[in-house]
């Protein structure tokens, strides 16, 4: 099974970009699959942006995500 996450991008520098998962949650992922700017919302999938969605998309899918997490505590 493949997952693949919704993060905000807040820094870019060259083919790596710093994102914000939500909750806190930064990493380093590679961007050099997709054509994303700063503000930009990615899907992650093992380290690399593998898609730029639009804000509604991408929160609408965070959304989700988070109500996972809560059915898991």
């Amino acid at each position: 099974m493949c997952l693949a996450v919704p993060a905000k991008v807040l820094s870019i520098n060259g083919d790596f970009a710093l994102v914000d998962f939500g909750g806190g949650v930064k990493r380093d992922v590679n961007i050099s699959m997709v054509n994303a700017s700063v503000n930009d919302y990615v899907i992650v999938h093992v380290g690399y942006a593998i898609e730029v969605l639009d804000e509604k998309d991408a929160l609408a899918s965070l959304e989700l995500w988070n109500e996972l997490a809560e059915m898991q505590e």
